[in-house]
């Protein structure tokens, strides 16, 4: 294997690592708006979970998201609020 054949595969791995970071951290956020989103359900003037809530929207809608995923926020949004609604 060529110094060219070496570096290339350095890259791969590490985009495989990025690949795994990038989805660590969208299912996070998608874990911490569930858990929001439900205690919203039980305590809607909870302050804690109304700020989780609107920052993990902004997050979604942030360019950073739209780097690391194709799906689309507003419907990821959605889906999730229809899933805390239906878990009611």
């Amino acid at each position: 294997m060529n110094n060219t054949q070496k570096n290339a595969a350095r890259f791969v791995d590490h985009g495989e690592n990025y690949l795994e970071l990038g989805n660590g951290i969208i299912l996070q956020a998608v874990r911490d708006y569930r858990r929001a989103l439900k205690k919203l359900v039980r305590l809607p003037e909870d302050e804690v979970s109304k700020y989780t809530k609107r920052e993990v929207e902004r997050f979604f809608r942030s360019s950073l998201y739209s780097a690391i995923t194709d799906i689309p926020p507003e419907m990821l949004i959605k889906k999730l609020n229809e899933e805390v609604n239906d878990y009611e």
